[in-house]
């Protein structure tokens, strides 16, 4: 593995933590109101955000206590998800 490829993984491991969080925390799973389809829709959206935001951590580290080197695999697949976040906010503006 590069080091190019390493770097990738961080910077995008970085980048899914803090939209994760920042999208974790706009959940509202509990909040009252929601129908039982809104409601499972929310809890879906928290869990996956959550997900993410533990990929995210792992990734960004992996270099500070020099677990396993990424696969070229989860580079692709973490990578994906910042240059699919990067896209939603520069076409949001």
């Amino acid at each position: 593995m590069t080091a190019a490829m390493q770097l990738a993984h961080w910077l995008a491991g970085v980048v899914v933590l803090a939209e994760a969080l920042n999208k974790l925390e706009r959940t509202a799973p509990c909040r009252h109101g929601l129908g039982w389809r809104e409601r499972v829709t929310e809890w879906l959206k928290a869990i996956a955000w959550a997900l993410l935001a533990v990929g995210g951590a792992g990734a960004a580290i992996t270099p500070l206590i020099s677990l396993e080197k990424p696969t070229l695999q989860d580079v692709c697949v973490i990578v994906g998800f910042a240059v699919l976040i990067v896209r939603t906010r520069v076409k949001e503006g």
